[in-house]
């Protein structure tokens, strides 16, 4: 009997099994391919929110390395400047997904996380109350206390623990490929009625396309002449490419679980939620997903919290993902060239200016995430600013206290009760809201959320305790 098995080694999965592995929990992480390898570099991109994540494990550096920052982003053509956000981060980072897949399985190996290869997974039992397993491809069976689908788009473990994967069909399909080219590039990509299309050159010879489809293409594999088809369409001739090294199909299809949880059985990353990649929200997604659900599940497999805990992780991420979905919808509706789109295009950019700016682009950031706490302190349920500090042992900055992927309670003023004694001499600034009263005390979860705020006494801060950690602080 495992405690966690974890179907899928992408990014949501590596990052699931280190948050358990951080909190003192043995996962198995299973995946079908042979290596961490990818075809193709993939889709990249990660932002605010999710580097602070990754700052918080103290690996954010080795992302920010091998990455290229960004501090503009847009809507429907609209450029917003992610630069005057109150973060250490404010740009989107551009690193592909084998990137991105390679250092976050360094981050596990490190951390002592198990990974099996070639092991697919068939089907799923859930019909167990205190257990469930997966069956895999040569028939043998994995009991655990609990299984996660991690398993993407297509996911074995969704389908197989009947969870509905609901939302709008795909309305347009597009190809992307990695291949070389015998002919000189474009100098810009392309817009027209069909939608987006381009060629990038990725600097090691490699050439990045994407085009629109003329029709809507779903189910079939495409071919190296549907792109060259597809290119004489746009740009009159295919650019002579060849050799591909990937070559993939994506549609605009936006889908979401019904429920996060079944039993025994939960989802995170695409296997949760499937959208158009217009604003590269998905890896982010994901990592999210995991560093919400990681310390909880640790907590209720180590016995510290009741089974309950883990409704909170459908009840936080479900509405994030689904505003997600939305934003990437919505986006997509301007991905090509209609009369009427631009004339949207040309109100949405008199309209998101100023406040309404900001809030778009703590939206796309995600740095505007909250999750419902009840009534209280404008720190509830938001994010934790990683402010610097001056505490008992020197010098230190918030996230820096979260490495350990422990809640930490920090005192500000008043009498001890075990926290880390700290101050702060700046001011406390949320996105959007702008500067906020300074509490006395702050409780802050592990995945750098505010589970509460002390104004000049300890009110609710055992309440606290309990509903997020079993009654105590966890060290």
């Amino acid at each position: 009997m495992y405690d966690v098995v974890i179907v899928g080694s992408g990014p949501t999965g590596l990052m699931l099994a280190a948050e358990l592995k951080s909190a003192g929990v043995d996962a198995l992480l299973l995946d079908r391919r042979s290596s961490q390898d990818l075809v193709g570099s993939r889709g990249g991109g990660i932002h605010s929110r999710t580097i602070e994540l990754l700052d918080q494990r103290g690996i954010a550096q080795r992302f920010l390395d091998e990455g290229t920052t960004v501090q503009v982003a847009s809507f429907a053509g609209t450029r917003l400047d992610i630069g005057q956000l109150p973060t250490r981060h404010p740009y989107t980072l551009a690193l592909f997904q084998n990137h991105i897949e390679r250092l976050l399985l360094e981050h596990a190996l490190e951390l002592g996380v198990t990974i099996r290869r070639t092991s697919e997974v068939t089907s799923v039992d859930c019909s167990a109350v205190d257990n469930a397993a997966v069956v895999l491809d040569s028939g043998e069976r994995l009991d655990a206390q609990y299984v996660v689908g991690a398993d993407g788009g297509r996911s074995v473990v969704r389908r197989e623990s009947g969870i509905d994967f609901v939302g709008p069909d795909a309305t347009r399909s597009s190809l992307i490929a990695d291949v070389s080219v015998t002919e000189e590039l474009p100098t810009a990509g392309k817009i027209d009625e069909r939608g987006v299309h381009g060629l990038h050159a990725m600097g090691d010879g490699t050439v990045r396309v994407v085009l629109t489809e003329k029709e809507l293409q779903r189910g079939t594999e495409p071919s190296l002449d549907d792109l060259r088809r597809g290119l004489v369409e746009v740009f009159g001739t295919d650019f002579g490419v060849h050799s591909p090294t990937w070559l993939s199909r994506f549609t605009d299809a936006t889908r979401q679980a019904a429920s996060y949880r079944k039993g025994r059985i939960l989802l995170a990353g695409d296997a949760a939620h499937v959208h158009s990649p217009t604003g590269g929200q998905g890896i982010g997604l994901g990592l999210q997903d995991a560093v919400n659900l990681g310390w909880k599940l640790a907590q209720v497999v180590r016995g510290t919290s009741s089974d309950a805990l883990l409704d909170t992780y459908h009840s936080e991420r479900h509405p994030a993902g689904a505003r997600a979905l939305k934003y990437t919808m919505a986006q997509s509706l301007f991905q090509k060239a209609d009369p009427r789109q631009e004339a949207m295009k040309d109100l949405l950019d008199e309209i998101v200016v100023g406040d309404g700016a900001t809030r778009m682009a703590a939206l796309i950031s995600g740095l505007d995430v909250t999750y419902e706490m009840g009534v209280g302190h404008p720190l509830l349920g938001r994010r934790m600013p990683d402010l610097d500090l001056v505490t008992d042992t020197g010098p230190t900055r918030v996230f820096e206290l979260l490495h350990s992927a422990a809640p930490v309670l920090l005192e500000f003023s008043g009498p001890s009760v075990n926290g880390v004694r700290a101050r702060c001499d700046g001011p406390w600034e949320l996105p959007v809201m702008g500067e906020v009263p300074a509490p006395t005390a702050i409780l802050v979860r592990p995945d750098g959320y505010v589970a509460w705020v002390g104004e000049g006494t300890d009110d609710g801060l055992s309440a606290a305790l309990t509903t997020w950690f079993g009654g105590t602080l966890p060290g």
